[in-house]
């Protein structure tokens, strides 16, 4: 009698996806709190949850709610917090899929994730400094820091507020990611002989119910002479690095100038406003304006990276910049294939273009086989019919069971 070999042949899409559905609920609800119920939401009867086996299939999604089969609801599983799970994307949910097995049925759920307003605005410093030449003019633009908020859409900083407002005004201007960049324009001329020394608050407020803020005190000290700020060549820059370039690659160079002369024309260089994951990515030579590499980029958590530049001579003024660095992709990933096993029985001794149809073209899938004995050659399977497509000689293996391994 030939010896036989069991093939694991692992399709996720066995059977079709029968019905989908789609529930929403606040971030920080309490473990066990309802999040719907899923067999009255999908037709479903109760016993046919536990004859079939019903369980939820995801690769993460499982730690956040479970399947309670015999009340036929979705409950949360573990506290959800939408910051930790999505940061600043919108919208924020997860997915996955109810399987019942007996017959073998496919639903698709997704919980998308509503932010509260859990969050206050805050400064990375509590305090900056700035020194100001008294010759500054009327219209000097000064660059702030803005607050960060770790809350999305209205629950985000809304608006900010400088006191007092004597010698500077409060400038906002929008991004196109929904950002605002903060400058402090001069309003009224200084004179160091009557005030050496200013300190003013800034303050960002959100958009929540209650309303939540934060604050950074900003310190000037009145320098004399000097009326000239930085000026970049360019206002953006553009760059590209690829994803597996290495620490202390130059990722691009830029240039201020400064009409002023002496210790008054000379300028540093820093990266303002910069979200903590950039800082750990590009640093800038505050003598020359490089912008190096120094930490490490990937395609596939983010294409770019949009960088603000700063600037700044000895007398206080500065001007600000914007660098875009676009990622190149590298062929540095598998193709990933998420299985649920089958298995079929092939004999030894099987002529070529032996077929198993009972899949058709819905099951089509295409694998590679490897026998880890190494008496046998790798086959490409071609599910809907083909089970041995140009084989380089008859199968011969051992009769112990064979592992597939696809890549």
């Amino acid at each position: 009698m030939a010896r036989q070999v069991l093939l694991f042949i692992s399709l996720l899409a066995v059977g079709s996806v029968l019905g989908q559905v789609s529930y929403t609920i606040p971030e920080e609800m309490t473990k066990g709190s309802l999040v719907g119920n899923i067999a009255q939401d999908l037709g479903l009867q109760i016993k046919r949850l536990t004859s079939g086996k019903a369980r939820i299939y995801a690769r993460d999604s499982d730690q956040y709610v479970e399947l309670n089969r015999e009340r036929g609801v979705l409950l949360v599983k573990e506290r959800i917090d939408r910051e930790a799970l999505c940061k600043q994307t919108t919208p924020c949910a997860l997915h996955f899929q109810i399987i019942l097995e007996n017959p073998m049925e496919f639903y698709t759920v997704t919980v998308q994730i509503t932010d509260i307003n859990d969050n206050a605005p805050t400064f990375k410093k509590t305090e900056i400094t700035f020194k100001i030449s008294e010759t500054a003019l009327i219209g000097a633009k000064f660059v702030l820091e803005r607050a960060v908020d770790l809350d999305v859409e209205m629950n985000s900083v809304q608006s900010y507020e400088l006191k007092p407002t004597d010698n500077f005004a409060l400038k906002l201007h929008s991004n196109s990611d929904g950002n605002k960049n903060v400058e402090m324009v001069l309003q009224k001329p200084l004179d160091r002989e009557k005030q050496e020394q200013i300190s003013l608050v800034l303050t960002a407020v959100d958009g929540g119910e209650p309303q939540m803020s934060g604050t950074m005190q900003i310190l000037i000290t009145v320098l004399d002479v000097n009326d000239n700020a930085p000026v970049f060549t360019q206002q953006t820059y553009k760059a590209t690095v690829t994803e597996n370039s290495l620490k202390g690659t130059v990722v691009a160079t830029v240039t201020a100038s400064d009409a002023d002369q002496g210790s008054n024309s000379k300028i540093i260089y820093s990266i303002t406003n910069a979200a903590d994951d950039d800082t750990r990515i590009f640093e800038i030579n505050e003598e020359n304006g490089n912008v190096v590499l120094i930490g490490t980029i990937d395609f596939e958590k983010s294409r770019n990276y949009q960088i603000n530049l700063l600037a700044t001579d000895e007398g206080g003024l500065t001007d600000s910049c914007k660098l875009i660095v676009d990622v190149q992709d590298v062929n540095d990933n598998k193709p990933e294939i998420n299985i649920m096993s089958k298995s079929a029985v092939i004999s030894e001794d099987a002529n070529l273009n032996t077929s198993d149809c009972k899949y058709g073209r819905a099951g089509s899938q295409n694998v590679l086989i490897m026998d880890p004995s190494s008496t046998g050659t790798m086959q490409r399977i071609q599910s809907e019919k083909s089970i041995l497509d140009e084989p380089d000689s008859p199968l011969e293996v051992s009769p112990s069971v064979v592992k597939n391994k696809i890549k």
